[in-house]
C-alpha cells in the first residue's frame, strides 16, 4: 500500500469514528444538546440518561458499527494487512473520543468532545474477530451493571480486547497487531476519560460526577455563576481560608 492510500484510509477511519451518532439521535428525539446534559458525552450511556433506553441502545449500536466499518474498509484496501486494520480501528476510537465534528473553542483553546470509546472499541474488535463479542461484551456489561461504574466498563473493553487478542496471538491463532489495537484503545480511553471517571449508572446517583462536571462549566444548564460559587464557598480575606455560606464568620 502506498503512503497516500494509507493516510487516506486512516483519515477516513478517523472521520467515520467522529460521526456524533448520539448527538444526532438526542437532537432528533428531544431537541436537546446531549453535550450540555449530565456527563456531556455523546456515547450510549449518557444518551440513555437523556433520551431513554432505546435511544441509548441505538447510539451504542451505531458507535459499534462505525468502527466495524472502519476496520472492514481497511481490510479491503490494505489487502488483509492486520497492522493497517489495527491502526484504522484505533483511529476510529480516537475519532469517537475526539470528534472533529464536535470541536469547540474554550478559553482560547480548541477542545474536541465525544464519547468514552467503549462501543467503538467493541466494534473494531468484532471486525477483527467476530466471536470476540461473545467474550468482551458480556464481561464489560457485567462490570457496567454489576459494579456500576461506566468509566470502569469503558476502560475494561480495551483491556479485555488486549488480553483476548494477546492470548490468540500467543497461541498462533491471530496477529499481534490486534493485541496492539486493544492496548491503544485502552490508552485512548484512559486519556479521554478525564473528569468523567467514576460516573455511576442509574438515576441521579448515576451521574453524580457528571452533574458536578456540568455545574463547573459556565455554559452548562443550571451551572452556578461565579458569584453563586463565591456564595457557596467564599474566601475569608483575613485568613485566606474557605468559608461556607451557612457558616458564620468570626467578627
Amino acid at each position: 500500500m502506498t503512503i497516500p492510500k494509507l493516510a487516506a484510509t486512516l483519515v477516513a477511519a478517523y472521520l467515520l469514528g467522529s460521526v456524533p451518532i448520539g448527538l444526532l439521535i438526542v437532537r432528533a428525539r428531544t431537541g436537546k444538546d446531549v453535550r450540555q446534559l449530565h456527563s456531556g458525552r455523546t456515547g450510549g450511556t449518557n444518551v440513555g440518561r437523556v433520551a431513554g433506553f432505546w435511544a441509548g441502545l441505538a447510539t451504542g449500536l451505531g458507535d459499534i458499527l462505525k468502527s466495524t466499518g472502519a476496520v472492514v474498509i481497511a481490510h479491503a484496501i490494505g489487502a488483509g494487512n492486520a497492522w493497517i486494520e489495527a491502526a484504522a480501528g484505533a483511529m476510529a476510537v480516537v475519532g469517537h473520543i475526539y470528534s472533529v465534528f464536535l470541536m469547540e473553542r474554550n478559553n482560547g483553546k480548541y477542545v474536541f468532545r465525544g464519547g468514552a470509546g467503549g462501543a467503538p472499541t467493541m466494534g473494531a474488535a468484532i471486525a477483527m474477530w467476530p466471536p470476540s463479542a461473545l467474550i468482551i461484551l458480556p464481561a464489560s456489561m457485567g462490570l457496567l451493571f454489576g459494579v456500576g461504574y461506566a468509566s470502569l466498563a469503558t476502560l475494561s473493553t480495551g483491556l479485555f480486547a488486549t488480553i483476548l487478542f494477546a492470548w490468540r496471538a500467543q497461541e498462533g491463532l491471530g496477529p499481534w497487531a490486534y493485541a496492539a489495537f486493544g492496548l491503544a484503545a485502552a490508552d485512548d480511553a484512559v486519556a479521554g476519560e478525564g473528569k468523567e471517571a467514576g460516573q455511576r449508572v442509574g438515576g441521579d446517583r448515576a451521574v453524580e460526577h457528571g452533574d458536578a462536571a456540568n455545574a463547573a462549566r459556565p455554559d452548562a444548564p443550571g451551572a452556578h455563576s461565579r458569584g453563586d460559587a463565591g456564595q457557596l464557598m467564599g474566601s475569608d480575606p483575613r485568613t485566606g481560608t474557605g468559608v461556607r455560606r451557612h457558616e458564620r464568620r468570626m467578627p
